[in-house]
């Protein structure tokens, strides 16, 4: 049994060890995932109720999910959107269903906080999943390469995506520029 709820402060050592674990032994990781959270916190980007733990019945920390605030750019039009990165299950508990629990349970949260749509780069066979498709299809591109199929957004409400094109501009946290 799974509960999940949103981060406080306490949990933030736990949740740092949680995401060093996971992306161990991944290898499309540049294993500074942890940091990257810690920094994503302190940033304008973040959002309190779209950083979430997943606790197992023993109230163990078994996975973390993060949102936080990016925009698209297209000339003097600027969309806002969310980044959905990244997503940890520690390692013993990792094919449970623990990530899409939190996916889903996080795709709620931002509706309900009036977002329309997610971004990502991910795996090409998991995120479609949960109702992704190719940036591409929308006309919104990264500011770097990547393979077109790991590049995926989800429109939380119908159409949020229908005329938004450009390019995504994540929070400087994330170093890309």
């Amino acid at each position: 049994m799974i509960t999940i709820r949103q981060e406080e402060e306490k949990d933030h050592q736990k949740v740092f060890q949680l995401i060093e674990e996971a992306f161990k032994t991944m290898a499309h990781s540049d294993h500074q995932e942890q940091f990257l959270v810690e920094r994503l916190r302190k940033s304008e980007a973040f959002i309190p109720e779209l950083s979430l733990v997943a606790e197992n019945e023993n109230g163990e920390i078994t996975g973390h999910i993060l949102f936080t605030k990016l925009k698209i750019i297209n000339g003097s039009e600027t969309f806002e959107s969310l980044a959905l990165a990244p997503v940890s299950v520690k390692p013993e508990f990792q094919n449970q269903g623990i990530g899409g629990q939190l996916i889903n349970y996080g795709h709620l949260t931002a509706k309900k906080l009036g977002f329309g749509s997610v971004i990502l780069i991910g795996h090409e066979t998991y995120y479609p999943k949960f109702g992704y498709k190719k940036t591409s299809n929308f006309g919104i591109s990264f500011p770097f390469d990547i393979p077109e199929e790991n590049g995926m957004a989800l429109e939380l409400t119908e159409d949020s995506l229908k005329n938004v094109k450009g390019i995504i501009q994540y929070p400087k946290e994330f170093g890309i520029d």
